[in-house]
């Protein structure tokens, strides 16, 4: 199969909407079938085109941002092109050039997978609401012209006020979720790096510095944490400094971190194997997203595949690896209260020992690529 898979940020960038992409199309590549990933150039440095693990990469100049989105205007003619030459287009969304390439796709009579990613949430301010409306228009256009939408879970489908109105189009498959296996010897250079001590309880947190991730309920949880364990100590992986949209929050949150001084850590962003030696040398996770932005949280089933138990808001998808699994405890979102009692709570217990080769093999992209095989299939069949 020949297969359009469009974005609007692709690798180097990271978000859990950007890895599940990368992930599911290096899965398509090495199950022969031919991807080609259209996205933009978000940084000027980044090449126009180029092949990464068999997967053709092209990219389109951005003429200007609008919040977190671009314009990419040449983008159409590259998508019309792009088009013909595919059997099946799978479009990830949210992003605003979803509707072009859906009415593209349309017109050409080729059939349109949506992965749907996670409801709009935008930050205050007259430019962000006109990004927000731009981009769920598109939402709407791609939604009613997609022959199948696919989500990770139920839940969430049937809680998100987008969703709900496509159910009958909703198809239920996992996120591609992969960990990298390290060795004793990698987790303790790595707590050596990091100056962790063996007796130290550590809170993980992976996630970039964005309004959406709830950071700040963990930094207010904290004191409480201190006040039972006082070697406590936060590691924070995940881009800080250069998050787009979210330079205002940013500012709010740097001098509260900085109250914390040595227990608190940011590692920004890690290698794959540094990530996984990073939530072995966790004690506990934390998922403290606070509205549906984020619709599952990849990072606690890489966490889960390490042997580490998560602490995961009470949202619709974000809630269902601990209750399917049941590695670690659901607390209430923006409850720094709840959560600092889940923190001390799950200290006192020892690391649950489940048979985590069940998780790796649930979510392992092999197992995903071949259930979305089976859609693409039948679709362009019946087309």
């Amino acid at each position: 199969m020949k297969v359009l898979v469009a974005l609007t940020y692709f690798q180097p960038n990271k978000s859990g909407l950007t890895v599940y992409a990368q992930r599911l199309s290096k899965a398509l590549t090495e199950r022969g079938h031919e991807v080609v990933v259209l996205t933009s150039q978000h940084e000027h440095s980044l090449p126009i085109e180029e092949t990464v693990d068999g997967v053709r990469i092209i990219r389109m100049p951005v003429a200007f941002r609008l919040s977190k989105g671009v314009i990419m205007p040449s983008v159409f003619f590259k998508a019309w092109k792009l088009t013909a030459w595919a059997d099946v287009i799978n479009l990830h969304v949210p992003q605003v050039d979803a509707a072009v390439i859906s009415l593209i796709a349309k017109i050409k009579r080729k059939p349109i997978v949506l992965t749907y990613h996670c409801d709009l949430k935008m930050p205050k301010g007259l430019i962000n609401k006109l990004a927000g409306w731009v981009a769920l228009i598109a939402n709407y256009i791609s939604a009613a012209l997609a022959d199948v939408i696919v989500h990770n879970t139920r839940d969430f489908a049937e809680h998100s006020a987008f969703l709900r109105r496509y159910l009958a189009k909703v198809e239920v498959i996992p996120a591609p979720i992969i960990i990298e296996k390290v060795t004793s010897k990698e987790i303790n250079a790595f707590k050596v790096a990091y100056a962790v001590e063996d007796d130290q309880p550590i809170i993980g947190i992976a996630a970039r510095l964005a309004a959406e991730k709830g950071v700040e309920y963990l930094v207010e949880a904290m004191p409480m944490v201190l006040a039972a364990y006082p070697k406590a100590r936060v590691l924070c992986i995940g881009e800080y400094h250069k998050v787009f949209g979210e330079e205002a929050y940013r500012k709010k949150m740097l001098p509260l971190i900085e109250t914390l001084g040595s227990h608190w850590t940011f590692l920004g962003v890690v290698s794959e194997s540094e990530k996984a030696a990073f939530f072995h040398a966790c004690r506990l996770l934390v998922l403290p997203s606070i509205n549906s932005t984020e619709s599952f949280g990849m990072v606690q089933v890489e966490a889960m595949s390490c042997g580490t138990p998560v602490i995961a808001t009470d949202l619709p998808g974000v809630r269902q690896p601990v209750k399917q699994f049941g590695m670690g405890c659901i607390v209430p979102p923006k409850n720094s209260e709840a959560l600092a009692a889940a923190i001390i709570s799950l200290f006192k217990e020892l690391k649950p020992k489940l048979d985590i080769e069940v998780i790796i093999k649930h979510y392992a992209p092999e197992t995903i690529v071949k259930q979305y095989e089976d859609i693409f299939a039948d679709l362009i069949n019946s087309n």
